[in-house]
């Protein structure tokens, strides 16, 4: 079936494939055997099936289906969207450099600062919502890898990363972009010269909060930095579980359809509060007023994503106030469920990350736009003391 010229849609609807084989059954089996047997001769019984660590069909169906997502050449799935990026980011040998775009999903952040200080790995991070000045500082450093987000979570700056990408090209460095908050179907990273692409999985591509996931695609199966990546998840085993794998592809047959609706309510709740008496500004790439909208425009298709974030007037005192006035939109961690989120980041990431202390990101669901708009309204209004 994946041979033939399907729109990715519908290769989605279809888990990337066909009916099993074995049973004829419309929905991929879950395998929890850990190791296969061996005849009688110690041959194999299939040359496919070694041990679990590698061997699991439903790791091929989703890798073989994020690779045609990605016009990829390979992908290796992980256990988690940290486990994929830390897989990345050890490609990078002790005593070398990483230039990481600031400002990002703290936790990538985060652990590269404790990682690179532990192996000697010079870190530097800069803006790249200058494109100009970040491929300034990939040029005078020279590094190994350039790590950027796009968009970047939680303030939604827009990278540019063909121009990146042509820079990562004159130096040497190899460009690993997280797509995580775009997914595949807004963003194709390898198009634009990226040579890594990255996702959590655990966000839109399973939509359903309960299962967590990584993913990298690669534009060139033969490099060394993937032949590294590839041993990697092997050998360290950095691997999801059967019944996680099940759930992640269950969640990516509706991908299309998700993204769709969740696109559509971002951007009639973006448009809604840009001018709302109780918000300072609006941050989402798809507004005429986002600073990366024309950028934004030219490298995504489809939608400009499912986060939002909205810099409340006054403090964390409001903006907590706001988020606890919430009803419909839970406050909870994470982003890309079939269900509206709220996080005010600051918490979580404290003072030293130059966080807004009055922003609170939403992770926009499926639900009834208008029943979003009135539980923000009477957030917002609440705020006001109204």
């Amino acid at each position: 079936m994946a041979e033939k010229p399907f729109h990715v849609d519908t290769l989605l609807a279809h888990a990337g494939g066909g009916v099993d084989p074995a049973t004829g059954a419309v929905v991929p089996p879950i395998s929890p055997a850990t190791t296969f047997v061996r005849d009688k001769d110690y041959s194999l019984t299939s040359d496919k099936h070694l041990y679990s660590r590698d061997d699991n069909d439903l790791y091929r169906q989703i890798e073989s289906l994020a690779t045609t997502l990605e016009n990829a050449a390979d992908t290796r799935l992980f256990s988690s969207g940290m486990a994929a990026i830390a897989a990345v980011i050890r490609a990078v040998k002790p005593g070398r450099s990483i230039v990481i775009q600031s400002h990002i999903y703290w936790g990538t952040t985060a652990w590269l600062r404790k990682h690179c200080a532990h192996a000697g790995i010079a870190l530097i991070e800069a803006d790249a919502s200058d494109p100009e000045n970040f491929c300034e500082v990939v040029r005078e450093t020279g590094p190994d890898l350039v790590f950027i987000e796009v968009p970047a979570n939680p303030a939604l700056q827009i990278a540019d990363i063909a121009k990146t990408a042509e820079t990562c090209r004159e130096t040497g460095a190899t460009l690993a972009v997280d797509a995580t908050a775009a997914t595949p179907l807004l963003l194709k990273p390898l198009n634009l010269g990226a040579d890594l692409a990255i996702h959590s999985a655990t966000k839109a591509l399973n939509g359903h909060s309960d299962a967590l996931g990584g993913l990298v695609s690669t534009r060139d199966a033969d490099s060394e930095t993937w032949t590294f990546i590839r041993q990697e998840r092997h050998d360290a085993g950095a691997v999801m579980g059967p019944f996680e794998a099940y759930l992640l592809l269950r969640g990516m047959r509706t991908l299309a359809l998700r993204l769709e609706r969740m696109c559509a309510n971002a951007m009639t709740i973006a448009t809604h509060l840009e001018n709302h008496p109780s918000v300072e500004k609006v941050l989402y790439p798809g507004l005429p007023s986002h600073v990366g909208h024309d950028l934004a425009m030219k490298q995504m298709t489809g939608g400009f994503g499912y986060l939002v974030s909205v810099l409340v007037k006054g403090g964390a005192e409001e903006a907590l106030k706001v988020a606890g006035n919430l009803e419909l939109i839970k406050r909870a961690t994470s982003l890309g469920g079939v269900e509206s989120l709220v996080e005010h980041r600051y918490t979580i990431e404290g003072e030293a990350t130059g966080v807004a202390k009055n922003l609170l990101r939403f992770s926009i669901g499926i639900e009834r736009a208008e029943d979003l708009l009135a539980d923000l309204d009477r957030a917002l209004t609440l705020k006001r003391g109204g």
